[in-house]
């Protein structure tokens, strides 16, 4: 096995990545992680890998992402700052490095109110901020936030997240410049939906210069069904799912509703090829990693680059 990050690998030799994602089970059920991989493997160039989503229980991201591993998917470790204070954070960021983990997305966390356990206390000792700036001091400085030497670094390739639809929008690009200058090498966005709204959000960080600074992959979910859509735009924060995408999937015949979606998915993605200061998708499934292959083909992003 190759040392550092596939992922790293990937954008710095100028190819369009592709990655995927994975949320582990509610229970150490290791077979429902593989069966889950099997779809991804060879399709995508990482997979990430969440860290109790949605504020609900789940086994622990490093674990599944040594699943992930084993059976030959680069994983990408979430760390959320809500669950864990910086000693829990380093010790978990040492561990991930000792067994093989080379990526790692740093995320604030969904609220625990949301989830199943709303009595639970939230941690956030730091920010995602920090917590980036907390990985990079790791990885370049050698050094613990104390101050005190780490005698292996941990060559982490670190990620961070940016929601391009949250409002207000004009401080959407200053946002990410924070989290470049915290020391972010790689960008996954809030799933797109709203093209013209990402379009602006790309330009604008073209003319910062951010984009030669990091690597941007926006995020990409095909949609199910009208039910779907429209939970997502109306329930989800953050989201931004125009009426005509609504109106599209509406157009098609009740059977072919998913496959209009996964249409739609493809587009985005033929789109975000030709897009200056974009240098791969992320692709979220959402309980449809089966269907990965077939919307990895269509997008024309196969075979991956083996390197």
């Amino acid at each position: 096995m190759k040392s550092g990050s596939k992922l790293e690998r990937v954008l710095k030799a100028g190819h369009f990545a592709f990655t995927g994602e994975v949320g582990p089970p509610r229970g150490a059920n290791v077979d429902a992680i593989r069966e889950k991989l099997k779809h991804l493997r060879g399709n995508v160039d990482m997979v990430n890998v969440t860290d109790n989503q949605t504020a609900m229980v789940r086994m622990s991201s490093w674990a599944a992402s040594i699943i992930c591993i084993q059976e030959g998917v680069e994983p990408n470790f979430q760390m959320v700052c809500r669950d864990r204070n910086r000693l829990a954070m380093q010790a978990d960021i040492l561990g991930a490095y000792a067994h093989g983990i080379r990526n790692m997305l740093c995320l604030s966390g969904d609220h625990q109110m949301f989830g199943d356990h709303p009595q639970s206390k939230g941690v956030f000792d730091l920010d995602s901020m920090q917590l980036i700036m907390m990985v990079k001091k790791m990885r370049d400085e050698g050094k613990f936030l104390s101050g005190s030497d780490i005698d292996v670094k941990p060559q982490i390739f670190i990620g961070a997240a940016a929601n391009p639809f949250a409002e207000p929008f004009e401080w959407r690009v200053h946002r990410l410049a924070k989290k470049v200058a915290a020391g972010a090498d790689f960008i996954q966005t809030q799933c797109v939906y709203n093209m013209p709204k990402i379009r602006e959000w790309v330009r604008r960080a073209n003319d910062m210069g951010l984009t030669e600074k990091v690597y941007i992959l926006p995020g990409v979910t095909p949609m199910k069904s009208i039910g779907m859509a429209k939970y997502m735009q109306s329930k989800v924060p953050g989201m931004d799912v125009p009426d005509d995408i609504i109106k599209r999937l509406q157009g098609v015949d009740k059977k072919m509703v998913a496959d209009e979606g996964i249409k739609i998915a493809c587009e985005q993605i033929a789109e975000f090829k030709e897009m200056k200061g974009v240098a791969g998708v992320h692709l979220m499934p959402i309980e449809w990693e089966h269907m990965v292959p077939e919307i990895a083909e269509r997008a024309g992003v196969l075979p991956r680059p083996e390197i």
